[in-house]
């Protein structure tokens, strides 16, 4: 076990002299026999007479992953002294490439990537468990990509495809496992075919791929993606796991690619979507900046539990009504009281600070909104995030147009963890004046603030951003079902702001949610003094659609 663990030993397999240098790490070593374990039948349930054979299937890749750590070289009946050969390997012409369909043209397509020549191919029945264990670790052994015959053919031989693939990578030897040596001979006339990896050529690793990524599915058994990763290490290309479909949900993908930074990315499976889709998630998750919680997706993951205000104004909500260090604590507090109740896996404190405050006189602009510049809120916004609180900036515009105000905080906005919110209450039509009427605004108003946020999010390559719209009367958001919802890299969500009795919260939040168009995600509102009562954490919660934002004023 020595050899296993990264440390020279001295091997012989079928009376050969193998090289002593590593080649599979003892955390790929024990991965791949977790995989093995379930694909030879040892889990829970298995029945006692199929335990036997399971074990000695598994056995048998053990030894021969012993094998293959301990050598370089594959064992060949070659004369002794030989140069050992060495596969070709080539970088794939597309940046970004999504894998799919049956596994034999995985296999033969990550093959014809990788490769443009190699002087072993190992070809695999896809079928048994215990066979394809095998020939995964024969072609690690051998240094050589693994091709797998068609469930069409039965595992007879291959396929049409699969044979021009093979013939295009011009081997000396062709291992077969699981497959009818004389069928498969009879296919390829002028190539050797095998059944013993003892009749190999010498083989060395070939010239790495290093900044090459294979990306799977964590735990994949399947045969796909057990081919395409076994040719992929051989190819020297790094192997990073993501859980689902998206590596900005997955923190340990992020820091997988964060440190990685493959120039080219082969992923294996239908569940990643398009080429562009994942190559565009790809350069997110490579920056390595993670929302606090985690990730850089927002819902459903997190649930943001906010005070809302103005700093050092008490009479504008909760968060100013004390300095920076105790809003920091009482956020943290709020915040602790959800984490027993919610479902939630992050719950995260927040400051909804209002950054535009509708005013009673015109002021200099004449638009009715007094705006904190962005440098007086800058201090207060560092402070927060460097204690893993989210900070969203609030807009209350008065006459003035809330992407013009948008964009007085894009330096903020550049930021990961900051979010926008914009407050129709107080959007005022020409000759409307604040607190004589609700405001409102149009969609294609709201649109261009999507539009403008969506492409700063883009640039930046930042974590999914969130934008807030705040209502309580459905005259606020007019014409709501033309909201556009179709940029991932935005989060909206509708924040119901209704105060008062239970019964009258109840009836905001039935009249806000069934008028939401798809897509959106929605936020509730408590009020110390407004409300009576004012709900506690369950009573928060209990209410469908599931909120992903609570905030206090």
């Amino acid at each position: 076990m020595a050899s296993m663990l990264g440390e020279p030993a001295s091997c012989s397999w079928k009376g050969q002299l193998p090289a002593m240098r590593f080649l599979v790490s003892w955390d790929e070593w024990t991965a791949f026999m977790r995989r093995a374990g379930r694909m030879a039948g040892l889990r829970t349930g298995a029945s006692r007479a199929g335990r036997p054979r399971a074990a000695a299937a598994l056995l048998m890749v053990v030894a021969a992953v012993a094998g293959a750590t301990s050598c370089t070289s594959a064992a060949h009946h070659d004369q002794p002294g030989q140069v050992p050969l060495a596969a070709q390997t080539r970088v794939p012409a597309a940046t970004t490439s999504v894998l799919t369909g049956a596994a034999d043209v995985v296999a033969a397509d990550i093959a014809q990537r990788l490769f443009a020549s190699a002087p072993v191919v190992v070809v695999a029945n896809p079928g048994p468990p215990a066979e394809l264990a095998t020939a995964v670790q024969s072609a690690l052994r051998a240094h050589a990509p693994l091709l797998l015959t068609s469930a069409a053919t039965g595992g007879t031989g291959p396929d049409a495809m699969v044979r021009a693939q093979i013939q295009a990578l011009n081997p000396r030897s062709v291992l077969a496992v699981g497959v009818p040596q004389k069928a498969l001979a009879a296919q390829l006339r002028h190539i050797r075919v095998v059944t013993s990896p003892a009749m190999l050529p010498a083989t060395k690793t070939p010239a790495p791929l290093g900044h090459l990524a294979l990306v799977v599915h964590p735990g994949a058994t399947d045969a796909a993606s057990l081919a395409a990763t076994a040719t992929a290490r051989v190819a020297g290309a790094q192997v990073i796991d993501v859980r689902g479909g998206d590596p900005r949900a997955d923190p340990a993908a992020i820091a997988a690619f964060s440190a990685a930074r493959p120039r080219q990315v082969l992923a294996v499976g239908a569940g990643f979507g398009s080429a562009s889709r994942l190559a565009s998630r790809i350069a997110v998750a490579q920056t390595g900046r993670q929302l606090p919680g985690g990730g850089q997706i927002l819902f459903p993951g997190h649930l943001l539990v906010a005070l809302y205000g103005h700093p050092g104004a008490p009479a504008l909500g909760a968060l100013g009504q004390q300095d920076l260090s105790a809003s920091i604590a009482r956020a943290r507090k709020v915040a602790a009281q959800y984490r027993a109740v919610s479902h939630a896996p992050a719950v995260v404190p927040t400051f909804e600070i209002i950054a535009t405050v509708a005013g009673a006189r015109p002021g200099p602009d004449r638009d009715y909104s007094y705006a904190s510049s962005a440098a007086s809120l800058r201090p207060w916004v560092r402070e927060a995030t460097a204690h893993g609180i989210y900070v969203v900036l609030d807009l209350q515009p008065g006459r003035a147009s809330l992407l013009t105000q948008a964009m007085w905080y894009k330096s903020l906005l550049e930021l990961p963890d900051v979010g926008l919110a914009l407050d129709p209450e107080w959007k005022l039509q020409p000759g409307q004046l604040p607190l004589h009427q609700i405001g409102g605004v149009s969609t294609a108003e709201v649109n261009s603030v999507i539009r403008w946020l969506a492409r700063l999010t883009a640039q930046h390559r930042l974590p999914q951003k969130l934008l807030v719209l705040h209502q309580f009367r459905l005259s606020m958001i007019r014409d709501e079902s033309a909201l556009d919802t179709g940029y991932e890299n935005l989060a909206i969500l509708i924040h119901m702001d209704g105060q008062g009795s239970p019964g009258d919260k109840e009836a905001t939040w039935n009249a806000v949610t069934a008028a939401a168009p798809s897509g959106v995600f929605f936020g509730w509102k408590n009020f110390y003094v407004k409300d009576h009562p004012t709900y506690g954490p369950r009573a928060t919660l209990a209410r469908t659609p599931r909120l992903s934002m609570i905030s206090y004023q």
